[in-house]
């Protein structure tokens, strides 16, 4: 039975809102029986209602969907409700997950020689709360397992895609780790031709 315009509007926010996951145009559109193009423009009103009348939350783009989300200026009273999973990351776990982020696909033991450090325990750590997961095996002696971000890590934060991701500062990079900063120019190079 076919909704009109202001019906598929609530109808989209009501899906929405239900969904653990974001939700693509295409999807939308099939369910609710109406063309991808005509769920784009009613997501855009939406936004548009949302920031217009101020509300507590926004719909955004994330992870190749559409999601609502909680205005940022409200987060100190949702932590007092809802504790952050990524709190309890340990400064290893985060410099592990950046380095995947940033480096993906890339092996443990890659991953080790970067930090100079083992990294068994933050690798699982960071694929039982789904921010990387295994990609595959690369080619090479023991074939060892290739890691890579989930769409929970885009979700989590607020990226579209990886393209997302802020650029990294080479200069700061290079004092740090010079090797490091060379392959990552070399690699940004030729994700460029």
């Amino acid at each position: 039975m076919p909704l009109f315009p202001d019906e598929a509007k609530n109808a989209i926010e009501a899906l929405l809102f239900v969904s653990n996951e974001p939700l693509s145009a295409q999807t939308i559109a099939e369910i609710l029986d109406r063309s991808p193009y005509d769920v784009e423009v009613l997501l855009k009103e939406i936004k548009a209602d949302c920031e217009k009348e101020a509300r507590g939350f926004c719909l955004m783009e994330v992870a190749g969907g559409y999601s609502f989300v909680t205005r940022p200026e409200y987060a100190p009273y949702i932590e007092k409700l809802v504790k952050p999973r990524l709190s309890t990351l340990t400064q290893a776990a985060l410099e592990t997950l950046a380095i995947v982020a940033y480096k993906q696909p890339i092996t443990r033991s890659e991953i080790e020689e970067i930090r100079g450090v083992k990294c068994d325990k933050a690798l699982n750590t960071l694929i039982e709360r789904t921010l990387i997961q295994e990609r595959g095996r690369k080619d090479g002696p023991g074939r060892p397992i290739v890691y890579g971000t989930t769409k929970d890590f885009l979700k989590y934060f607020g990226l579209k895609s990886l393209d997302d991701l802020p650029k990294v500062d080479l200069q700061v990079m290079a004092k740090l780790n010079p090797q490091l900063a060379a392959e990552t120019e070399k690699q940004e190079d030729t994700r460029v031709s």
